[in-house]
């Protein structure tokens, strides 16, 4: 009986997690490796095997996924001291999945192909249901024999892979414009919420009425929900859209292009960490509109 190809997940967070054990469904054997000590315990009661530290974890792996938080954690598990890279094999290819800018994901592809070996500027959507489910929308550029060494590993974990060419920082500059559009959504669709509750609509109906007609977007079908319920717990960080809208903003600078839109979302975002909400649900930055009109979505606020 043949053996199982191995593959490394490096970041076991919500999507890197989900990754790891849609890997595991499919029969693939799987490594992984999170700072976050309760991560990787989940990870290894659900049968993956957890290393030390990411040279360790990455050690007769043939694709090493990494799904960290940002650019300093990727080069850190890829190139810091007991970085991914000194447990590379002689064909091992980076699928790198993690949200960073297009000139990051230049440079990495280059440092790497220097060391000689193949990366997929790779990054994703679909949250972590997608994550669990192999059913991510990847956004790649790279070099034709990294995608067929790969293409197992990527047929596993999604629903559909864009190939948009062959450079380093073409997958990123893709999730750029899809970060600006999710988070200038979600700063709208609670900026909505807040505006139409405080002139006196009802908020159920409201989102009801929305949902289906022209304003409606998925992050506001997605978010609005989080919302009503009360409910932030994290699936998708406020942090995440204080981190990835800066990303938006310093490519734009380097383009000398203007996003006034993608500005004043981004300052929401930060508004919304300053008052302490940074590791609750994106969503939650419809409380910074709720502070400011002092709205009430239910009776238990208002009670409040």
């Amino acid at each position: 009986m043949a053996s199982k190809r191995k593959v490394c997940v490096l970041g076991l967070g919500s999507m890197g997690l989900g990754v790891a054990l849609a890997l595991l469904e499919r029969q693939f054997d799987v490594s992984g490796f999170d700072i976050n000590k309760q991560a990787c315990k989940s990870f290894a009661e659900a049968g993956g095997k957890v290393g030390l530290n990411p040279e360790d974890a990455a050690k007769g792996a043939s694709v090493v996924i990494i799904l960290v938080v940002n650019e300093a954690q990727v080069d850190e598990v890829l190139f810091g001291i007991e970085g991914a890279i000194g447990g590379f094999g002689l064909a091992t290819v980076v699928i790198q999945s993690s949200t960073v800018s297009p000139a990051f994901a230049g440079l990495c592809g280059t440092r790497l192909q220097e060391a000689g070996f193949d990366m997929i500027d790779a990054p994703v959507s679909g949250g972590a249901a997608g994550a669990r489910a192999g059913n991510l929308s990847i956004m790649a550029s790279g070099a034709a024999k990294a995608f067929q060494a790969a293409e197992d590993v990527l047929e596993a974990i999604a629903g559909k892979v864009h190939h948009l060419g062959v450079e380093h920082g073409v997958g990123s500059t893709v999730k750029t414009v899809n970060q600006l559009l999710a988070g200038v959504h979600i700063a709208v669709a609670a900026e909505a919420m807040a505006f139409g509750v405080r002139a006196g609509a009802d908020p159920k109906a409201l989102y009801e009425v929305i949902s289906g007609s022209a304003g409606s977007s998925w992050m506001w079908n997605n978010r609005v929900p989080h919302i009503l319920n009360n409910d932030y717990t994290p699936l998708s960080a406020i942090d995440i859209f204080v981190k990835d809208l800066a990303i938006v903003l310093g490519t734009g600078h380097k383009l000398n292009f203007p996003l006034p839109l993608t500005a004043a979302a981004h300052q929401q975002f930060i508004a919304a960490a300053a008052a302490g909400l940074g590791r609750e649900d994106d969503s939650a930055v419809f409380k910074v509109f709720q502070k400011l009109s002092g709205v009430s979505i239910n009776q238990e606020e208002e009670g409040k």
